[in-house]
């Protein structure tokens, strides 16, 4: 599905003072987008102010190094984005995901933009500006600046960089193409510095992080002869570790790295007894299809969802819905 560029410059032009937003739990391609948006979006002169429903992790802070990133109830209350005229959500077409910032949408009379890549969509009241074959929701705010005739600015590029790198793998996924590459140059032609970004994201572990590793990595358990390997994070870990939240990011790819796996999953328990599921997939396994069968959803390769119940009950119930999409492909 391809976006319709003209209607999002005409939308862009007709209002001045916008609100952007993004998921919770936000990765580099939400931080990345909304950031680079808004560099665009000022220097076409327009009011912007990024709010998200969580604070940015720790971990992710390089990201942002002017602290433009607000979160709702922390640095803004709902009474300072009345002189809103417009509001764009990035990266996420669904409620649940919008965490807080869900309700300020639902309490303010003014139109709602989506700009995303994701599969599937709630009844958002918004105008969609969707591309599911898009690798990074980073991909289109390129694209959009492209189509605002902005000038590429290093501000930009930088978390362009990362919100594509990271969507990408690091340009390892199947998600990556020429394209990919092409735009990578534009960015690093615009002021990224890959080795930086690289730096501030992977080379930066605190002891908590790994031994959290340590903990998902002795956890991992298979099926069906190692096609489909699994693991778990309980809330006791984080405290025994020294971990928090945000380092669970990405480590469902661990199981991906054991020969002979095709698919990976990993509930990460967020309150006593509800967990967040994170489905990979490097076969014909649609992560976004078993996503949706529990209130999710994502990408082919990779989606989340979640899920209540023990930690026996719900690995259960997700593994026999993963086993039985797996038959189909015998």
């Amino acid at each position: 599905m391809a976006v319709d560029w003209q209607k999002f410059v005409e939308v862009i032009q007709s209002h001045e003072r916008f609100i952007l937003t993004s998921h919770i739990r936000p990765d580099c391609d939400a931080l990345g987008s909304v950031l680079g948006m808004m560099d665009i979006l000022e220097q076409l002169g327009k009011d912007v102010i990024v709010v998200n429903g969580q604070p940015t992790p720790p971990n992710l802070a390089f990201i942002d190094p002017e602290n433009r990133i607000k979160a709702i109830g922390v640095d803004v209350q709902l009474e300072d984005l009345q002189d809103r005229d417009i509001h764009m959500v990035l990266d996420t077409s669904a409620w649940a995901q919008l965490g807080a910032m869900g309700d300020v949408i639902k309490s303010m009379d003014i139109p709602l933009i989506v700009v995303d890549h994701h599969q599937g969509e709630d009844d958002l009241g918004a105008t969609f500006f969707k591309d599911t074959t898009a690798e990074a929701a980073g991909k289109l705010v390129a694209d959009a600046a492209d189509a605002l005739g902005v000038t590429w600015t290093s501000r930009m590029a930088r978390p362009l960089f990362a919100a594509v790198a990271t969507d990408t793998g690091w340009y390892r996924f199947g998600s990556a193409g020429a394209g990919t590459y092409q735009l990578a140059a534009r960015l690093i032609e615009a002021g990224a510095s890959p080795a930086e970004i690289y730096g501030q994201l992977y080379e930066q572990e605190t002891l908590g992080r790994l031994r959290l590793r340590g903990t998902v990595l002795e956890r991992v358990r298979v099926e069906l002869n190692g096609r489909l390997a699994h693991t778990h994070i309980r809330l006791s870990d984080f405290e025994e570790t020294g971990a928090v939240a945000s380092d669970t990011e990405d480590l469902v790819n661990l199981c991906l790295t054991i020969k002979g796996t095709d698919a990976a999953m990993i509930l990460v328990e967020q309150t006593p007894d509800v967990y967040k599921v994170s489905f990979r997939s490097r076969c014909e396994l649609d992560c976004s299809e078993l996503a949706r069968q529990f209130g999710g959803g994502g990408h082919k390769a990779a989606a989340g969802a979640g899920i209540e119940g023990s930690l026996e009950d719900s690995r259960n119930r997700l593994l026999d819905a993963m086993i039985a999409k797996f038959k189909i492909f015998q």
